[in-house]
């Protein structure tokens, strides 16, 4: 959750093409990248973390890559149509397929692509395993 935030309630935008910022690996030698743009909720970002912590078992060092800044709004159980915008409800990253979402080093490769083959079952888009030296490639 951000610290602060310029407007309370924001419209829901587009995410079309592909990521511009954020498509390489910059900190780790292991990063777990998007094929599909969606949101990642501020929950799915912390319950891939865990899942790759509580494997590594505090080896090594990880980067998350993106933040939720986004605000979601939702109305309430059984409310009429009209009555305008929903309260805010939760936090969002608006992710664009291309983004690395995670980066890891400190632990041997076959470590980092199990753990971020756990983190990935916790996420709502379709990733792929990267090294740095291969930067795409399988």
């Amino acid at each position: 959750m951000p610290k602060k935030i310029k407007h309370r309630k924001q419209q829901k935008g587009r995410m079309r093409g592909k990521s511009q910022v954020g498509n390489s690996i910059a900190f780790g030698s292991y990063a777990l990248k998007t094929t599909e743009s969606s949101w990642i909720t501020s929950r799915q970002i912390e319950a891939a973390r865990r899942a790759m912590t509580r494997y590594i078992q505090r080896g090594g060092k990880i980067w998350i890559r993106i933040f939720p800044d986004k605000p979601i709004t939702a109305k309430a159980a059984e409310v009429p149509m009209g009555s305008g915008k929903g309260s805010l409800d939760h936090f969002s990253a608006a992710v664009r397929r291309g983004k690395i979402l995670f980066e890891m080093d400190g632990v041997k490769e076959d470590i980092a692509k199990e753990a971020m083959r756990l983190a990935s079952h916790k996420l709502p888009v379709k990733t792929e395993f990267i090294c740095k030296d291969t930067q795409g490639f399988k």
